[in-house]
């Protein structure tokens, strides 16, 4: 059992001491109530409504049709059950590309509207500006970098990134800490390069296909479960096989009400 775990709730110091002391940090998406309530009270460290919702919760090919009030809806129900987690929001493709003033505008409403810790956007030095004027204005920022699904069209589709060395995205990295976000995304990334930068900054990293040297883990809810299986990525190790034990009691409730033996007398008034 970790000392972590018997906090009422985490803030911005509990990561830095987990990274101080080489407790790995867990992050799991959720994007509902009932799910995020579950994950809080197993004792996750950090729920994120990603703008994976755009797939695993509406049927979207990629991330990119995700708008800011479909990620402030699905963020609202999870702040409700959540007492304990830290929980950070995806800003979605299109709700900060503009201008760093557009970007901090919906930022802004994001915070105000759904009471969340943190917003995380994508990009590295590119974007440390923009982290900047986030933080300097109140705003707790993640950082992003490596595979970024809002990129997709621009970067060829899901590839994995670093294959040609580390020190761009180190760059990157290094950036984003110098402006002020309290930890970093790595996702689709080659293991050893993960790790690397994970050793030469100061804030968390947390990995998604990005190997095991990274300070942290995050993974898609729909993903670990078994909920989703349109495309799974190699990185997802599949915990339960949730969709199978649905599918099956479906199928037993169906068979019950054409048998009539459903509802049966101790189920009726």
């Amino acid at each position: 059992m970790s000392k972590y775990s018997e906090l009422k709730k985490i803030n911005l110091n509990t990561f830095k001491k987990m990274k101080a002391d080489g407790e790995k940090i867990t992050s799991i998406t959720a994007y509902d109530y009932t799910s995020a309530k579950i994950l809080d009270k197993s004792g996750v460290e950090i729920i994120l409504v990603g703008d994976s919702l755009g797939s695993v919760m509406n049927g979207y090919d990629n991330s990119i049709p995700v708008t800011l009030d479909e990620i402030i809806y699905h963020a609202k129900a999870v702040k409700r059950a959540s007492k304990r987690a830290y929980l950070v929001a995806d800003m979605p493709f299109g709700s900060y590309h503009v201008s760093d003033e557009q970007g901090l505008e919906n930022a802004i409403r994001l915070v105000k509207e759904t009471g969340f810790d943190a917003v995380k956007i994508e990009g590295g030095k590119g974007r440390a500006s923009m982290v900047k004027k986030f933080t300097d204005a109140g705003i707790v920022v993640m950082g992003h970098i490596g595979l970024m699904p809002q990129m997709v069209h621009t970067m060829g589709g899901y590839k994995v990134q670093g294959r040609n060395g580390h020190e761009e995205m180190l760059e990157d990295a290094k950036a984003l800490e110098e402006a002020g976000a309290f930890a970093i995304v790595i996702e689709g990334a080659v293991a050893d390069v993960a790790e690397k930068i994970s050793k030469n900054i100061s804030i968390p990293t947390i990995g998604i296909g990005a190997g095991a040297g990274c300070d942290g883990q995050v993974l898609v809810y729909h993903d670990i479960f078994g909920l989703f299986d349109d495309y799974v990525p190699k990185f997802v190790k599949q915990y339960a096989d949730v969709k199978t034990i649905v599918g099956d009691a479906c199928k037993q409730y169906i068979e019950d009400v054409k048998a009539s033996r459903f509802p049966a007398k101790e189920y009726t008034y």
